[in-house]
């Protein structure tokens, strides 16, 4: 493996992750959530940031861009819809693109949905995607902006991944989304890994990352189509399964 990956809590439910190419050294933080504790993480593991990675707009994602940016001197690479919370990335990237950090090759995927620009960094060689706010533990994130359709192309997307594939969501939601998704399917497999996330929960310890696999196994909104047969879209029965968690109460 090339890539080191440091994950941190922080604000009331994000998770940053720092990133380093280990055959040169050089750093990049996945989004930027909290100013303050990703320099602090970085002071800690001695390294030093080379790239900023937005996944999308979101002020948990790209609000501290200016501060780190201006902390570091790094380059700052992005969707374009990122200038919606202040200056445009210093690149602007979109779907097949390539981000090198080091020797590390970051492949540039269209992920949109929740809003319209999301895109997800996928290091094939080290089985990891960074998929900001596209794909959750047990979710996946609210169509703010885009479509059923859009967003469940771009889960597909995902779907075909390696099934070993590190996942690395950027919120810990999974105890709401495990609790939804026993709503809507009654899988054993999914009772069982609910009732390990409830228990990891209760103990304090994450549930991110995932894989790829696990979702595809578990995850309602990748199993849309098998929880509403009669609905013969795909898009349109995940459309129904995501309004359904919109409203669900529990």
């Amino acid at each position: 493996m090339t890539l080191t990956v440091h994950q941190f809590a922080c604000l009331s439910d994000n998770y940053g992750f720092l990133i380093r190419d280990e055959a040169t050294g050089q750093a990049a933080c996945i989004d930027t959530p909290d100013a303050e504790a990703i320099l602090r993480e970085l002071a800690g593991l001695g390294w030093t940031l080379t790239h900023i990675l937005n996944t999308h707009w979101h002020p948990d994602h790209a609000g501290g861009n200016a501060a780190i940016k201006a902390a570091t001197g790094c380059e700052v690479v992005g969707p374009a819809e990122v200038e919606r919370i202040g200056a445009a990335p210093d690149r602007i990237v979109t779907d097949g693109d390539i981000v090198m950090l080091g020797e590390t090759r970051l492949e540039v995927m269209d992920t949109g949905g929740h809003t319209l620009g999301h895109i997800t960094y996928y290091d094939a060689a080290d089985r990891m995607a960074f998929v900001g706010d596209t794909l959750f533990a047990l979710g996946c994130g609210r169509l703010f902006e885009g479509t059923p359709q859009q967003m469940w192309t771009s889960l597909q997307r995902l779907a075909v991944l390696p099934e070993d594939v590190t996942v690395y969501c950027a919120h810990e939601y999974t105890a709401a989304n495990a609790r939804f998704a026993l709503s809507v399917d009654a899988d054993p497999a999914l009772k069982a890994r609910a009732e390990q996330i409830f228990a990891a929960r209760k103990r304090g310890d994450w549930t991110v990352p995932t894989t790829i696999g696990l979702e595809k196994a578990t995850n309602p909104f990748l199993r849309a189509p098998l929880l509403r047969p009669d609905i013969a879209d795909p898009a349109e029965a995940f459309g129904a399964v995501r309004a359904a968690k919109d409203s669900f109460q529990g």
